[in-house]
């Protein structure tokens, strides 16, 4: 179980104290401030009574003297919630009123006491056997016959209303806490296990194991938006990490025959040429080889190129009718030359937005392998290049009339480096496909492979689809 210390170091502890201690001292200082301005505007409404009060008892005195303002004082001292009145003499004794006893020097200066001060009424005093304390407000008058007159009110009102608002804010302030201690303990400590699953997932990820995922719980929040987000990225690094393996497993086993193969022909130049003719034709021959090596090399590199997004920043509106045209015109002398006939179909006009010399180069390499592989089959041989509008993309098809490929070898030959058995005889190094599926995965498209007429089977040649997604135009 998690400590004190140890869950005020996550931030969402250290946020939610923060906001709780900022909510306090706003909340603390509005209450005052509306407290203060309450008692403010009281204190003002009570100043006014007074005022009004004491020039009424002022006509009493004028019209009827001192007999008519004690008969006033008297019936408004019965009243309920009365005010302060009290008749005092030149010394400060009280002679009448409600006012029992004041705190000294209230008497002392005619006019509004400089603040509020203690009193007892006789009222209570009468009830109870024992003086209550108040405070009170009050003006003090100097009558003509040297008497003193006090008018006052009680300050038991905004007593009240500030104990009320201060009893509210302290009630305010322990729900809060506890609603942030059940908000904490319901949501918070969730919140806190799913960070440790993904710190543990994390952990485990580190450790090597691409096999491991990320918790979803299906709530749809932050954490399972960061979770399928980091899912995908780990299903990327794996992918590449199984690339990376499986290229190095095809180097080895695929390259190691023609490194071979150099290496016995410039061992027999060395023990069997007798010429210089002889030398030319075996260095010759080891360089044609070292090319088709290097050409191997140069794919797996724009291969690993596409697969980590580096020609992403090359992307500009490419025309796919004029990449096929293009491509028919470059691999025309070359079909002619093979006795197949190259043709181009219909063209569907379409712009998508993607790298020239890539989408380029796939094209290429599927038709020179559809070349390749019809030459020579059957009566007439032939390659047809078509473009049309999907329904989600423009698809480039290439057909042939070749041997075709069984359905259950055709995932696996866009893999690199592979070669069906009948295909060993014949150049190549099994790299042209994987290329192009690349190239459609990296064009957010893929490739398709199918017969040619699905009615008549594998036989009947082989169709390859490149299918774009929806970036076209």
């Amino acid at each position: 179980m998690r400590t004190l210390p140890a869950i005020m170091k996550t931030t969402a502890a250290r946020l939610s104290a923060l906001y709780l201690l900022l909510f306090t001292v706003v909340a603390v200082i509005l209450v005052y401030y509306m407290t203060s301005l309450s008692v403010r505007a009281i204190t003002q409404q009570t100043r006014m009574t007074i005022e009004e009060e004491a020039v009424e008892l002022g006509g009493f005195y004028e019209r009827g003297g001192i007999a008519a303002l004690l008969r006033a004082l008297e019936r408004r001292s019965l009243q309920p919630n009365a005010n302060l009145y009290l008749i005092a003499d030149v010394n400060g004794q009280p002679l009448a009123g409600n006012v029992g006893a004041l705190a000294p020097g209230v008497l002392d200066e005619a006019g509004w006491t400089e603040r509020p001060f203690r009193y007892e009424r006789i009222s209570e005093e009468a009830e109870t056997g024992e003086p209550k304390e108040h405070h009170a407000l009050a003006v003090v008058i100097w009558l003509p016959n040297k008497m003193l007159l006090l008018v006052g009110r009680d300050l038991g009102e905004p007593e009240k209303i500030r104990a009320i608002v201060r009893r509210s804010l302290g009630f305010a302030l322990g729900m809060m806490a506890l609603g942030g201690f059940l908000i904490w303990f319901f949501v918070g400590r969730t919140a806190l296990k799913r960070i440790d699953q993904v710190s543990l997932a994390s952990r485990r990820i580190m450790g090597g194991d691409l096999s491991g995922r990320l918790p979803v719980t299906g709530a749809g929040d932050e954490f399972d938006r960061l979770a399928t987000n980091l899912n995908a990225m780990i299903e990327r690094i794996s992918g590449l990490n199984d690339g990376l393996r499986q290229v190095s497993d095809n180097i080895a086993h695929d390259l190691k025959t023609p490194l071979t193969r150099l290496r016995n022909r410039a061992e027999a130049a060395l023990a069997g040429a007798k010429s210089t003719g002889d030398y030319r034709a075996a260095m010759e021959q080891t360089i044609a080889e070292s090319d088709d090596i290097i050409r191997n090399f140069n794919a797996i590199l724009m291969i690993s190129r596409i697969e980590a997004g580096s020609q992403a920043q090359n992307f500009e509106p490419v025309d796919l009718a004029a990449a096929i045209a293009d491509v028919a015109e470059l691999y025309e002398p070359v079909a002619d030359e093979a006795g197949v006939a190259l043709t181009v179909g219909e063209i569907a006009p379409a712009v998508i937005h993607g790298n020239r010399e890539l989408i380029g180069q796939a094209l290429s390499n599927i038709v020179d392998n559809a070349i390749k592989y019809t030459a020579g089959h059957g009566d007439r041989p032939a390659v047809s290049i078509a473009l049309a509008a999907g329904s989600g993309g423009p698809v480039i098809r290439v057909e042939d009339s070749g041997p075709g490929i069984p359905a259950i070898d055709r995932e696996r030959v866009t893999e690199r480096f592979v070669r069906l058995e009948k295909s060993r005889t014949r150049p190549g190094s099994g790299i042209g496909l994987s290329l192009a599926k690349a190239v459609m995965s990296f064009h957010k498209g893929r490739l398709e492979l199918s017969s040619r007429k699905p009615e008549e089977g594998d036989k009947s040649g082989l169709a390859v689809a490149m299918v774009f997604g929806g970036n076209a135009r």
